[in-house]
């Protein structure tokens, strides 16, 4: 429960994957960093043609990381639902096409933004050189970034196991008790995972943290 004066939240669940989706689009900055550009879902294909779609990438220009996002509600099964999706985007993301789709798809938003254009400036990216920063990124493995509203145990072990890393954000809904239309979400603070199975993570950054509360959507 949060207490602000005479008003209290209380968790609620997300009225589908779509609420949370539409969240972490909006706050995508907060999650993965400010110098991060978060791209809109997009088909991406296997290198027999199976297409797959994830919920959005993001590539962090001061990091020079990118990951593929699927935003998840806890009450999908890790089994039937999130581990064979995943499995299909990280195949999919390795494919060349789908990394040249990529940069092709940051290009175009730098030149209708210039707020993204300025991320790269400040960097010392010049315009010309965007499209060879981008291919260097992408070179690289991807990090599979997952925002989801909890974390069980099943979820935790199979992140653990897979060679791709892999960060686990939660992402929480609250309502006013007794206006449900008043909605707020709990962010993560200082972009800080729950999980992180990079191999260098720290260790103090493993299991869960206390998050500042963000107004950042209303109902």
């Amino acid at each position: 429960m949060i207490v602000q004066g005479k008003t209290k939240f209380i968790a609620a669940p997300f009225s589908s994957e779509l609420e949370l989706e539409t969240v972490v689009q909006s706050n995508a900055e907060f999650i993965f960093g400010p110098d991060s550009i978060y791209l809109s879902k997009s088909v991406i294909r296997t290198s027999d043609g199976a297409g797959t779609i994830p919920d959005g990438f993001v590539v962090d220009i001061a990091a020079r990381r990118w990951f593929i996002v699927e935003a998840e509600l806890a009450a999908h099964s890790v089994w039937n639902h999130i581990a064979p999706q995943i499995a299909k985007q990280i195949i999919a993301a390795s494919q060349p096409a789908s990394r040249r789709l990529l940069t092709e798809l940051v290009v175009n938003r730098v030149k209708e933004n210039a707020a993204f254009r300025e991320k790269f400036d400040d960097f010392g990216v010049s315009e010309i050189d965007i499209r060879q920063f981008l291919a260097d990124i992408f070179e690289g493995n991807p990090i599979v970034g997952i925002p989801i509203d909890d974390v069980g145990s099943d979820l935790r072990e199979w992140a653990q196991t897979l060679k791709t890393e892999v960060r686990l954000w939660v992402v929480r809904k609250l309502v006013e008790f007794g206006n449900p239309s008043n909605v707020i979400y709990e962010i993560p603070e200082e972009y800080r995972p729950v999980l992180d199975t990079s191999l260098d993570a720290d260790d103090s950054t493993q299991g869960y943290r206390y998050y500042d509360v963000t107004p950042c959507q209303s109902n």
